[in-house]
């Protein structure tokens, strides 16, 4: 035992304790005891500050505090808790505000205590209904029972991983607390409530490839770069070019059964309005509210600075809970590059050598890493589900070949690039289509294909050409006037802008086009196609073009917000009455 050791000593409870020996902001020096590995919590001081042991080195452990370290001093007491940093899962989270430790914020007064405690106090009651039977042969990941969590999510009870055997005792359908047993299946106590370290991924039964698209509901994202459940997705954009906003309506509008939403690092007034937004709005799935399937993990700016290093891995154990319930959950961290400030905060303290901009060397591993815990599986009990990660970048000045974007780049299937020319000109959500692009496409146009929409692919590659030709002509238009253009590449300026502001751009203020269906995306698109079709058609029999760009397009620009979410067939009328309007021009010649 080294010199370090000996000199710790037990508390009057008869628990190891230990002195601190160095305090550094978030990073705290105690001595070594025997039996503290990596990962392992630690209380700090008299109030307990939970921190996590990140190096040992001869006879002192460095400690990542996870409170704000203001008055705790060498020679304090440090108590090694001999447990890795965890996150108490249950029915509970639904419909919950945590913070980044998954502490609940509702509820606990106008500020968080020092040293609160993470695991509650157990007293709440659910009632549970057993789906397995006293003697039943069960094993991990299977159903034991089920707890109405909300009106949205039913939560089923599982057989832990690594348990199994033959269920002995199993409780009665009936309100039992959080911390009552359940079950006992081969010597093993199965309660409502179970704890997880959050750096270790919850095992499946086999991941799968991607098999089914994410729908979000936002027109530029589904019809240009759509992402599979189970698929990442980054989403880097400057200030002021709508990433929250365009976060906020994936969270409100897609068809994921959970939702966790990582506020790390952003302003309080953008995550209280998150908040407000999702407790007020109906979910169309159940009629109830859509936060009763939201679980909301506020670390904003104003608080440590650590917690939102843990605050990201916190929100990807809550996804994967649910997740081994088969069901899909979709995990929204705003922003990743405050979390990964952190990570640089915390690496300048321990002296370790920087790289680019002062990141530590292993930002590309932590990233990956983190992004690596998406995927669609198979889970130990036999069903399917999937965490689909969106993760905002907020590069300094919009810098996208800044480290943490260059990164995440390499390792997502998606990326939705904000451009912030669009979002100076009001084109809301500014996803650049030059910019962006999506690796799940080629995969996901066969399931459409096989879904009864064999031309989704060719309608999208339609879209994005002529997207392309009318940014390629921008630039000549601006130089020369457009009258000096060939009369088809005057239609195809014509074209991009019915596109842009016919089918991309998308209100999120209105009640008609903050959320859009397949069948209504697929119309517009085919309407503002089949209108540029019917144009280059006539400057091919000899109708100038200037009478065709004196026109008004004002009834097909506005289908977007005149008709419902889902009115295909409204969209078909105002086409057929565009059609009709410009064979007109024919006639006139």
């Amino acid at each position: 035992m080294s010199s370090a050791s000996e000199a710790a000593a037990m508390d009057g409870r008869g628990e190891r304790s230990c002195h601190v020996l160095r305090v550094a902001g978030p990073l705290v020096e105690v001595e070594y005891v025997d039996g503290t590995a990596m990962h392992d919590m630690v209380s700090l001081g008299d109030a307990g500050l939970p921190g996590e042991v990140v190096a040992i080195k001869g006879g002192v452990v460095t400690v990542q505090a996870h409170e704000y370290t203001g008055g705790l001093a060498p020679g304090h007491s440090a108590r090694p808790l001999g447990i890795p940093l965890f996150a108490r899962l249950g029915p509970g989270l639904l419909g919950g505000i945590f913070d980044g430790l998954l502490r609940p914020l509702s509820g606990s007064g106008e500020w968080l205590l020092p040293g609160a405690s993470m695991t509650g106090d157990g007293d709440r009651s659910w009632r549970f209904t057993p789906r397995a039977a006293a003697g039943e042969r069960v094993s991990e990941g299977q159903v034991l029972g089920e707890v109405r969590g909300t009106r949205s999510v039913t939560v089923r009870i599982l057989v832990p991983p690594g348990a199994g055997g033959v269920v002995e005792r199993i409780a009665p359908e009936a309100e039992h607390p959080e911390s009552g047993v359940l079950a006992v299946v081969g010597g093993t106590e199965v309660r409502m409530i179970a704890d997880w370290p959050i750096r270790r991924p919850r095992p499946v039964g086999e991941r799968l490839a991607a098999q089914q698209p994410l729908n979000t509901g936002q027109r530029a994202i589904d019809l240009l770069f759509p992402v599979a459940k189970g698929g990442t997705v980054a989403v880097p954009g400057g200030f002021g070019t709508g990433k929250t906003m365009l976060l906020q309506q994936i969270a409100k509008w897609c068809d994921a059964d959970v939702i966790v939403y990582i506020g790390c690092g952003e302003r309080g007034n953008e995550m209280a309005d998150v908040i407000t937004d999702l407790a007020a709005l109906e979910d169309p799935r159940t009629g109830g509210r859509l936060a009763d399937r939201t679980v909301t993990i506020a670390n904003t700016s104003n608080m440590p600075m650590m917690a939102r290093e843990a605050s990201i891995y916190t929100g990807a154990t809550v996804a994967e809970y649910f997740r081994d319930m088969g069901l899909d959950v979709v995990v929204i961290a705003d922003s990743t590059s405050r979390w990964a400030e952190a990570l640089r905060e915390f690496s300048s303290r321990t002296g370790a050598l920087p790289v680019e901009e002062g990141y530590p060397a292993g930002l590309a591993s932590a990233i990956a890493a983190f992004y690596e815990r998406a995927g669609s599986v198979t889970t130990l009990g036999g069903d399917q589900g999937s965490v689909t990660v969106i993760g905002a970048v907020s590069p300094p000045g919009g810098d996208l070949t800044e480290p943490v974007t260059a990164h995440t780049e390499r390792f997502v299937r998606c990326l939705w690039a904000l451009d912030r020319d669009l979002a100076y000109a009001r084109h809301y959500p500014a996803v650049s289509w030059a910019g962006s692009f999506s690796r799940d496409a080629a995969t996901l146009a066969s399931v459409h294909a096989d879904a009864g929409a064999p031309d989704w692919d060719a309608r999208r590659a339609r879209t994005a050409g002529l997207l392309a030709e009318a940014d390629r002509l921008a630039d000549l238009v601006d130089l020369i006037g457009i009258t000096a253009l060939p009369a088809q590449e005057r239609i195809s300026v014509i074209g991009g802008r019915l596109m842009r502001e016919g089918v991309l751009q998308q209100s999120a203020l209105s009640a008609r086009d903050a959320y859009c269906g397949a069948n209504k995306a697929a119309a517009l698109v085919e309407a503002v196609l089949a209108v540029v079709d019917l144009c280059r058609e006539l400057v091919g029999a000899g109708v100038p073009a200037s009478v065709i760009e004196e026109a008004d397009f004002g009834p097909l620009l506005r289908a977007r917000e005149d008709v419902g979410p889902d009115d295909a067939a409204g969209v078909a009328g105002r086409r057929d009455a565009m059609l009709a309007s410009l064979a007109g021009l024919r006639g006139a010649m």
